[in-house]
């Protein structure tokens, strides 16, 4: 496995296609530092002894040690240890680690690749096609992003009956070395700053669609592609530095007649599966937000707790119902989470027929619950935000600026006049309203609060989902015996329902 350094070292050696704020920029130009810290981070915690059983893997196709952001689930133990290492890594940085985008593409493709196969009566080679670039990605413990969300265009049409044609990624031309595509991937996690792009589709596709029924994997620096990044770091400190400092980037990446050799191509044109990757993509990434979103509830616990005993009202009976409100949705979404793992099986949902077979035999997570402890955190992000705006007051929007602070003239008069509790001393006060001011009142805060409400999809998105794929029927039936009507079910009242 890699050390942090490596990870620089191998982005250091990537063409430049990174355009930032109207520049051609370095994948460790200045602007993406706290981001690469971000990441790196993830290098570093995987290499200590203690993080062995959790961080790292034994690979299913070399039988080498390997870092479980590049492993396939292949138990429920996996599934658990995935969640638990991503709310153990959001802690440590206080933010999103986003690496989680690799792990999840990967056992999405592992599955359809083969899927995709079996339908084609061995027409295909996507499966192994994936397997040797899986083995490349975990020998060399590459950081990979996944690119699902296209720019869509009319969201009235489907993809082949948009007026711009190229609306949704699409396959331009199959040719006997490859395939060209052309369109673009938006709002890409950590895409400046991966190694690989895995891209997947985003919906559930028509035989008209299969165009864009489309899986690969590319270099980050990949010619055809280019990238237009957004970063969100924090304001810069000059005087008082944080402990750490989460940085995030984004992209847009625009495949302009890009060209894919087969070997790097894992779907091209199987509409039913490209549906299917789709889901199961969305699906475990809903997973690692029942890892993320605990990991983040965290951090907003104790800054929440903070900010009362800052203001010295934390004895007060409503900071109480408060820090409850914040706990019961971080351990609940941890508990649909733990339980989509312990549930977990080589099977997936498909609607009208329920759960069946699906893949070579790797582990996935239960549906249900990853939507269920998805939608209940996402929809808590801003009424979280409002929780700790009330605790706090008014002072993060309008604490005197950093080196109003370091100013000889007025620094002392600034203490005396902010410091609120007097058990705790007037620098660490001054240095959490900072942190606070960051939290909600910095452009990086707001996006990270966009970001968790819609990352792995909307809440309308799950509770699609969920409402699809619950037995709905089932339960009116036990109304039905229960109330005395019609069409009810005796039978149904001594087993438990099913998911």
């Amino acid at each position: 496995m890699r050390t942090k350094e490596q990870y620089f070292q191998g982005l250091s050696k990537l063409k430049r296609n990174l355009y930032c704020d109207g520049e051609l920029i370095d994948r460790l130009d200045e602007k993406q530092q706290d981001c690469l810290n971000t990441i790196g981070t993830t290098f570093d915690e995987s290499l200590k002894p203690e993080n062995q059983e959790g961080l790292t893997a034994i690979s299913h196709l070399t039988g080498e040690r390997i870092s479980r952001f590049t492993h396939i689930h292949q138990n429920t133990d996996d599934l658990h240890k995935k969640q638990d290492m991503t709310r153990l890594l959001c802690g440590k940085v206080g933010g999103c680690i986003q690496r989680c985008m690799g792990i999840d593409a990967t056992n999405s493709i592992y599955n359809v690749s083969y899927e995709a196969d079996k339908q084609n009566n061995g027409a295909t080679q996507y499966h192994e096609n994936f397997k040797k670039w899986l083995t490349r990605f975990q020998t060399e413990d590459l950081v990979g992003c996944c690119a699902q969300t296209d720019v869509k265009g009319d969201r009235l049409a489907r993809p082949a009956d948009q007026e711009n044609k190229e609306a949704y990624l699409r396959i331009l031309e199959k040719r006997s070395d490859g395939i060209v595509v052309s369109g673009c991937k938006l709002h890409i996690s950590e895409a400046s700053v991966a190694d690989e792009v895995l891209v997947v589709p985003t919906r559930a596709l028509r035989p008209e669609d299969k165009d864009y029924a489309v899986s690969f994997a590319v270099p980050a620096d990949w010619d055809g592609m280019k990238q237009v990044v957004t970063v969100r770091n924090f304001r810069k400190r000059d005087n008082f530095p944080r402990g750490f400092s989460q940085g995030a980037t984004d992209s847009y990446l625009i495949f302009d007649k890009c060209f894919v050799p087969w070997e790097r191509v894992f779907l091209a044109g199987e509409w039913q599966q490209g549906g299917t990757m789709a889901l199961l993509f969305a699906l475990f990434h809903r997973h690692s937000y029942s890892g993320c979103k605990p990991g983040l509830g965290d951090i907003l616990l104790g800054t929440a707790a903070l900010a009362a005993e800052v203001n010295n009202i934390h004895k007060a009976s409503h900071i109480r119902e408060k820090l409850a409100e914040i706990i019961m949705v971080t351990e609940l979404g941890y508990a649909a989470g733990y339980t989509a793992s312990s549930m977990g099986k080589p099977e997936v949902y498909m609607p009208g027929v329920g759960f069946i077979p699906y893949g070579p035999g790797s582990y996935i997570p239960h549906s249900i619950y990853c939507n269920v402890g998805r939608c209940l955190t996402g929809e808590a992000v801003f009424r979280e935000a409002e929780i700790l705006c009330d605790i706090s007051g008014g002072i993060p929007a309008t604490f005197p600026h950093e080196k109003d602070f370091a100013n000889p003239d007025i620094k002392d008069l600034l203490l005396k006049y902010t410091k609120r509790n007097p058990k705790m001393p007037a620098e660490d006060q001054a240095q959490f309203w900072r942190y606070m001011g960051d939290v909600l009142c910095s452009a990086a805060g707001g996006v990270q609060r966009m970001g968790a409400y819609h990352g792995g999809g909307s809440p309308i998105m799950e509770q699609i989902a969920i409402t699809t794929q619950y037995d709905i029927e089932s339960r009116k039936k036990l109304v039905k015996h229960i109330a005395g009507m019609s069409g009810g079910d005796r039978e149904a009242l001594s087993q438990p329902p099913k998911k």
